[in-house]
């Protein structure tokens, strides 16, 4: 499977900024750095499950965002969402 792994983690303390690194780091051991904090996974689904838990596990759900999009041969998309800045309804009603 492919998967878009999107991260933002609060580092307004010295706990925020480890977290970081380690989410960075899970993040290098499975994929593609592509920009500062997106990454391109070519993954199986045995390490795909590897690779969730270790992220959830570092993860502050109070403070980090975490997302993934998984994109398939057929360009059907599909989106998981963890921890704060929950996304938009881009399904729904805009209002400018």
């Amino acid at each position: 499977m492919f998967v878009l792994v999107v991260y933002d983690v609060s580092t307004k303390d010295k706990e925020g900024v480890r977290r970081l690194r380690r989410v960075a780091k899970t993040c290098e051991d499975y994929g593609i750095r592509v920009q500062n904090s997106v990454f391109e996974c070519q993954i199986n689904l045995r390490h795909w499950v590897e690779f969730k838990d270790q992220l959830l596990t570092e993860l502050d759900p109070m403070a980090d965002s975490l997302r993934f999009y998984f994109l398939d041969e057929d360009n059907h998309s599909k989106t998981e969402h963890y921890g704060c800045k929950k996304p938009l309804d881009l399904g729904g009603d805009l209002i400018f």
